[in-house]
């Protein structure tokens, strides 16, 4: 196709992602309320807007997301890469986010090109929504591959939901460092068993190890 042809194309989807902003500008204003209200530490939505990396690599995602949903080739993912170099969240722009979205100190954040999330989810650090198994390589592409987080669901520090036919239901709760790989129920809370933290004082310390039982 010749740049001549390209051009037309070009200009309809630039007038399309224009029209679009001031919808991208109210889904921003639910994460910053998501923030605000989620986060006891917040002193305003003023602050959470000019001062949370989290507020800066969500505005980013939506407005590469927009651009990816209209096949622009290369832009949404140096923008998604700008930000996660900056901000520590690893979010692909083919990713899904509904409105109200909330990550607590964001670092460490992957969500994968398929992954799918609802309304008012909250996530904290080193949260992953990845794919199970990428050994069939570019056989893969457009395939779904990546978890659904429905509405509601808070994910707590570390956890790693994992593969494209698992549903995280409505409601749930997923515990820190967790490992889940099959779909749960809504209403749902997800922790992880059998572990065990031996404390003891510093004086005991001295005489024996310490031991850790997982």
């Amino acid at each position: 196709m010749s740049k001549k042809d390209l051009r037309p194309a070009a200009d309809r989807a630039t007038v399309e992602f224009l029209a679009h902003l001031p919808h991208l500008r109210e889904l921003l204003q639910t994460d910053a309320e998501a923030a605000y209200n989620g986060d006891p530490a917040a002193l305003s939505k003023e602050e959470i807007i000019v001062a949370y990396p989290f507020m800066e690599a969500v505005a980013v995602h939506r407005l590469a997301h927009e651009l990816y949903k209209r096949k622009i080739p290369l832009i949404p993912r140096i923008m998604a890469e700008w930000a996660h170099s900056r901000t520590g969240m690893d979010l692909h722009p083919g990713a899904t986010i509904g409105t109200h979205f909330f990550v607590d100190h964001c670092t460490g954040t992957v969500i994968g090109e398929t992954a799918e999330i609802g309304n008012h989810v909250k996530m904290y650090q080193g949260v992953g929504l990845v794919a199970r198994s990428l050994s069939a390589g570019q056989a893969l592409k457009g395939q779904k591959r990546h978890p659904t987080v429905q509405d509601r669901v808070t994910i707590y520090a570390g956890a790693t939901i994992m593969g494209g036919d698992t549903v995280v239901g409505e409601g749930s709760t997923i515990g820190a460092n967790v490992f889940l790989t099959h779909s749960i129920p809504p209403g749902s809370i997800v922790v992880p068993e059998e572990v065990k933290v031996k404390i003891m004082s510093k004086t005991e310390r001295a005489n024996a190890p310490v031991s850790f039982d997982i």
